[in-house]
């Protein structure tokens, strides 16, 4: 081997190996897998507030990314400090840096499962909840669900609107605005009435928000589900009859108090639309937000011949149906006695 080849074999082989290096480092910074292997991925919020800073501290507090130091280095590279974008991320195992900050400069969210319950009073309480689930804060789903041109785009009235909001799972973006959220309930609402739901209203002579209505007093009533068709034939043959509907709850609503265990005299002479002793038919909209078991019990109704039900003297959460106000005294005055003797014994 003469002097010229032992110089240039070195030199190739210095060459090859820098390029090796180079290739094994460029493969780790960009494409080897830099998600820790955890029994679940933790969810990772970054807030439209955020800024650079604070979005790569968020990503690393997660525990999610297991070699910090190359995903910072691929964020640079890459120039994530330009384009990341607000979401709620989850990432994959497998998941290289490259993947990484794509997902986040691309803003390839997690679809977030909102679950509305129901049983909200008011549109506050219902802004509240949006907040602690979604991105936006309250006070930005409070203006949207408070302006009365909102209610009015979809058909509803201030006092009607809640009703629009069907409590139910949906899949959304976290980062919705209250906006859009609005407009795509009003599109399930839409979905969830069309059809079977509008020829049973139509057939028992309500409209859609008068079923809503109906239905919230229901389910403040009783939260026994088997019962409710019951209760709502009861309101109905009250509603047919051209009698008052003296529902208790709608008192209750009436005073501001839910949490009042007992309705008093003085509570009857609230003066308030929804107080159903004083005003007749149904008050001007829902008094909570009702779920779609009550929604269905008012719209197929029990058919029967009660106009009274009171607490059941079993304590088991039903109630005793009367056709006539002397049963129904009776009914009254067992549960009362029940109560006492149950009074008795705690003390």
């Amino acid at each position: 081997m003469n002097r010229r080849t032992r110089i240039i074999i070195p030199v190739i082989l210095a060459v090859i190996l820098t390029g090796i290096l180079a290739a094994l480092n460029f493969y780790g910074t960009f494409y080897r897998n830099n998600i820790k292997s955890l029994e679940e991925q933790p969810e990772i919020r970054i807030y439209r507030s955020f800024d650079y800073d604070r979005m790569i501290d968020e990503v690393l507090k997660s525990g999610a990314v297991d070699n910090s130091k190359t995903f910072l280095r691929a964020a640079k590279v890459m120039k994530l400090r330009e384009s990341f974008r607000p979401g709620l991320y989850q990432f994959r195992k497998g998941m290289g840096n490259k993947a990484i900050v794509r997902t986040l400069a691309k803003g390839w969210q997690k679809p977030f499962r909102l679950v509305i319950p129901g049983y909200f009073r008011t549109l506050d309480r219902f802004a509240g909840f949006l907040s602690d689930h979604l991105e936006a804060g309250e006070d930005a789903f409070s203006a949207v669900l408070h302006d009365p041109e909102t209610a009015s785009k979809y058909g509803f009235t201030p006092e009607t609107f809640i009703g629009m909001f069907i409590p139910n799972t949906y899949e959304v973006w976290w980062t919705v605005t209250p906006e859009d959220l609005v407009d795509r309930l009003n599109q399930e609402y839409v979905k969830f009435w069309s059809g079977d739901r509008d020829a049973k209203a139509s057939a028992i002579g309500l409209t859609r928000q008068e079923v809503s209505t109906l239905a919230s007093i229901v389910i403040e009533e009783s939260k026994y589900e088997p019962e409710l068709p019951r209760i709502a034939g009861v309101y109905m043959n009250r509603l047919n009859r051209g009698m008052l509907l003296q529902a208790d709850p709608t008192v209750l609503f009436a005073v501001g108090d839910p949490s009042l265990k007992r309705v008093l005299n003085r509570h009857l002479e609230t003066d308030s639309p929804y107080n159903t002793y004083k005003y007749e038919g149904l008050p001007p909209g829902p008094i909570t937000m009702p779920p779609i078991a009550a929604i269905d019990a008012v719209l197929n109704y029990e058919r029967h011949d009660y106009l009274y039900f009171c607490a059941n003297d079993s304590f088991d959460g039903r109630h005793a149906f009367a056709k006539t106000l002397s049963a129904h005294n009776e009914n009254a005055r067992r549960y009362q006695q029940a109560l006492s003797a149950q009074s008795r014994v705690r003390n």
